[in-house]
C-alpha cells in the first residue's frame, strides 16, 4: 500500500453522470474535466465518461486539451479560456479543439486566421466580471463568426451556490436579452446552475464540474444524490502514549488534556493535505471518526487514537471521501471542495476502481 492513495471509484462517477442526466434530462452534457479533472486524473475520467455517454468535454488550457488528445480521446473538447497566442491558435486548429471566443485579442487572432474553420462559442459577461465579451463587442464577434461555425452562446454563473441569491437571476436575464432572436445553442448552468437552476436552459448544453466527482457546491448537502468519486487514505506511521501536559508537533501548540494514544500517520501538506486544518478536523480509522491534534506537518499528522483501542500501525486511515464527506473537510480549512480535491500532489498514488470490478 502507499504511503496515500487516492482512490478513484469509476462506478460514482457513471453514477454521478447519471444525476447530471436525470437533472437536465434535455440536455447536452459538456463534462468538465480541468485541473486534471479536478485532481482525479483527466484522462482516466474522460475515458470513463465517454463509455458513459458524453461526448464533449471541456479544459481550461491547450495542454490539458492535448493530454486528451494523445490519450485518445477524440470527442469534442472545448477550450473555455481559448487560445492565448497565434502558436496556441494553429495547435487548436491541428487536434480541432472547440474555441471559446471572450475578448477582443481573440477576435484579433481570428481575424488573421488563413486555416480551416473553427467551432465557436461565444462567451458573454453577464455580471460576473471575469472572461466574457460585452454587449457592444457582441455584433462585432458574430460577423467574424460567419467565416467559422458559430455553436452558440454561453456565460457562466457567479452565484448558482447561493440559490437565493438574487444575481443570479440577474445574470439569466442579462443573458435572456443579449441572446434573445439569436441562432444557436446556449450553455449556462455549471453544477450549481444544474442542481438549484435547472429549468435554465437546461435544455441546450450543461457544463457539470464538482458533481461529477461526487461533492455537493452547496452548504446543505444532505440530500445530494451524489457519490464521492475519491477517498484519500493514508496509514498509521507509528503509535505514541502521551500524558496529560504532553504538548505535540510543531509550537507545542496541542497539549494532551489527558492521558492519551497518538498515531502519527504518513500524510502531510506535501501530499496535498491542507496546513491550515486545525485540531477537531474529523479522521476515520476503522470506521470510527476521531479528529486531529497538533499542527499539519510537511510528511505527517498526528491523531487522537483514545477512542480506538484496537487501532494498531499499518490501519487504514481515511482522510476524506467515503464516509468522511470532502465537503466537511473544507469547511474546516475555510475553504471549497474544489480547492481541496485540486491540491494532492504528485507524491500521491492514484488506484482506480473500474466499472467492471
Amino acid at each position: 500500500m502507499s504511503r496515500v492513495t487516492a482512490h478513484i471509484n469509476l462506478a460514482a462517477l457513471t453514477h454521478n453522470y447519471g444525476v447530471v442526466q436525470n437533472y437536465a434530462p434535455k440536455a447536452h452534457i459538456m463534462a468538465a474535466v480541468k485541473a486534471n479533472a479536478y485532481g482525479h486524473g483527466a484522462v482516466k475520467i474522460a475515458q470513463t465518461l465517454a463509455k458513459a455517454g458524453c461526448r464533449a468535454f471541456a479544459v481550461a488550457t491547450l495542454e490539458e486539451a492535448l493530454e486528451l488528445r494523445a490519450n485518445g480521446i477524440t470527442h469534442t473538447i472545448v477550450l473555455l479560456e481559448g487560445v492565448l497566442n497565434a502558436h496556441e491558435l494553429s495547435q487548436a486548429s491541428q487536434h480541432q479543439l472547440t474555441l471559446v471566443i471572450h475578448d477582443d485579442y481573440q477576435l484579433k487572432l481570428l481575424s488573421a486566421w488563413q486555416g480551416a474553420p473553427f467551432a465557436l462559442w461565444l462567451k458573454l459577461d453577464t455580471g460576473m466580471r471575469r472572461l466574457g465579451l460585452q454587449a457592444h463587442q457582441i455584433a462585432a464577434a458574430e460577423t467574424l463568426a460567419q467565416g467559422h461555425h458559430l455553436l452558440g452562446y454561453m456565460t457562466h454563473l457567479a452565484s448558482a451556490d447561493e440559490p437565493h441569491n438574487p444575481h443570479t437571476q440577474a445574470q439569466l436575464q442579462a443573458f435572456e436579452t443579449l441572446t434573445a432572436g439569436k441562432a444557436g445553442a446556449r450553455s449556462v448552468c455549471n453544477s450549481a446552475g444544474i442542481m438549484a437552476w435547472h429549468s435554465a436552459y437546461a435544455h441546450d448544453w450543461v457544463r457539470p464540474g464538482l458533481m461529477l466527482y461526487g461533492a455537493s457546491p452547496f452548504e446543505d448537502k444532505h440530500t445530494s444524490p451524489l457519490q464521492p468519486v475519491m477517498t484519500l487514505t493514508s496509514q498509521i506511521l507509528s503509535i505514541k502514549p502521551c500524558s496529560r501536559g504532553d504538548t505535540i508537533g510543531y509550537g507545542a501548540t496541542y497539549v494532551c488534556p489527558q492521558d492519551m494514544r497518538i498515531g502519527v500517520v504518513a500524510v502531510g501538506y506535501a501530499d496535498g493535505y491542507p496546513r491550515c486544518l486545525p485540531v477537531g478536523t474529523p479522521i476515520l480509522i476503522n470506521g470510527i471518526t476521531t479528529q486531529l491534534v497538533g499542527r499539519v506537518s510537511m510528511d505527517m499528522i498526528t491523531v487522537d487514537l483514545t477512542p480506538i483501542p484496537d487501532a494498531t500501525i499499518g490501519d487504514q486511515v481515511t482522510l476524506w471521501g467515503e464516509g468522511l464527506p470532502v465537503e466537511r473537510i473544507a469547511t474546516y480549512a475555510n475553504t471549497i471542495a474544489y480547492e481541496i480535491f485540486c491540491g494532492l500532489t504528485r507524491r500521491v498514488q492514484f488506484e482506480y476502481k473500474t466499472l467492471e470490478a
